[in-house]
């Protein structure tokens, strides 16, 4: 409608589309004000509106600067708004082509809920330490990489020969451990390994290093981030600087069946490397969409979780192994 109508006729113009135009399926209402007079009166009968007609109505208003405040007093009926007709229609495309819900997923086997929520619940606010992560991952059947925590020198070199050189030593206690320069990779000798843990140990905030076999593969990675009222949001993709600099991710909304794991997953663009090729073994796809179900329910389960990373997950034929993890929680 052109900025010189009023309430009545844009009353007039959605009554007629929702009661003669039988081809149509929705009714986008673009209105816009120069801001010479209030229009509150013309978004409060599109609110109505939006409530009684059968068809869907879509609002494009563009005028937030000559009408901010009526566009702001409609958004407050808790509706939303698209500044152009650009943004409706890539919204638009997307719900089109996207695959419509696969069905409610049935909890995999081997998973101890009850286990999951006593970590949960017991916890504070805040990171989970190490320790308590790795429960929750075990108690999902999520594999992850063994690791063994030394605290003091006398149990280092013990630790070290359990676990094999080449190793990988971090530091346990501050949550960013690479910007804090506190993950070495590729430890083989006992020299370097008393050197690198007494460096760690200085690290503001260390309580401790923990020390990992060295793997090779595929980085993988996995994120999810609670929104209220909406759920878990879950991405996955590529690890290291796939999902750094490419961002080839997918996204997903708890809780995901297997058919949407697979589709999250082969809509990567590096999908292809996931396979294997030009001789480069890929990754077990079928594991890799297991852990993505196994923790879509733990997600479901358990809304604490406000954010989780499991970065890398490392890939390698059958072999899939989260290596790094963290996992922040909010009581509700």
């Amino acid at each position: 409608m052109l900025a010189t109508g009023n309430a009545e006729q844009l009353g007039l113009s959605i009554d007629y589309c929702e009661q003669h135009f039988d081809i149509i399926d929705g009714i986008v209402v673009i209105f816009g004000t120069p801001g010479l007079a209030p229009v509150f009166d013309v978004y409060e009968l599109l609110f109505q509106k939006m409530q009684q007609c059968s068809k869907p109505i879509y609002p494009v208003l563009p005028s937030l600067t000559t009408a901010a405040r009526e566009v702001e007093a409609f958004l407050s009926h808790g509706t939303i708004n698209f500044p152009d007709e650009v943004q409706l229609g890539r919204a638009l495309a997307l719900v089109f082509g996207t695959e419509p819900p696969a069905g409610e997923p049935s909890l995999p086997g081997g998973m101890d809920m009850e286990a999951i929520g006593q970590v949960i619940g017991k916890s504070s606010e805040g990171y989970l330490p190490a320790q308590k992560i790795q429960e929750i991952l075990d108690a999902a059947g999520i594999p992850r990489v063994r690791e063994m925590l030394a605290r003091e020198e006398s149990s280092l070199h013990s630790h070290a020969h359990q676990t094999g050189y080449p190793l990988v030593m971090k530091v346990l206690g501050p949550v960013h451990k690479s910007d804090v320069g506190g993950v070495v990779l590729g430890i083989d000798n006992d020299i370097d390994l008393m050197e690198h843990f007494g460096r760690l140990m200085k690290i503001k905030g260390a309580t401790g290093v923990l020390l990992q076999p060295m793997l090779e593969g595929i980085e993988l990675f996995l994120g999810a981030k609670f929104e209220p009222g909406f759920g878990h949001i879950i991405l996955c993709g590529l690890g290291g600087i796939y999902v750094e600099v490419l961002q080839d991710t997918a996204i997903g909304l708890a809780p995901l069946s297997g058919t949407e794991a697979a589709r999250m997953i082969r809509s990567l663009k590096g999908y292809k490397m996931l396979e294997g090729m030009r001789g480069q073994p890929g990754i077990n796809i079928a594991a890799f969409e297991e852990i993505l179900v196994r923790l879509s329910q733990v997600l479901c389960h358990n809304e604490q979780i406000v954010e989780l990373d499991l970065n890398p997950l490392m890939g390698r034929g059958d072999q899939l192994l989260v290596v790094d993890s963290r996992i922040r929680i909010q009581q509700v």
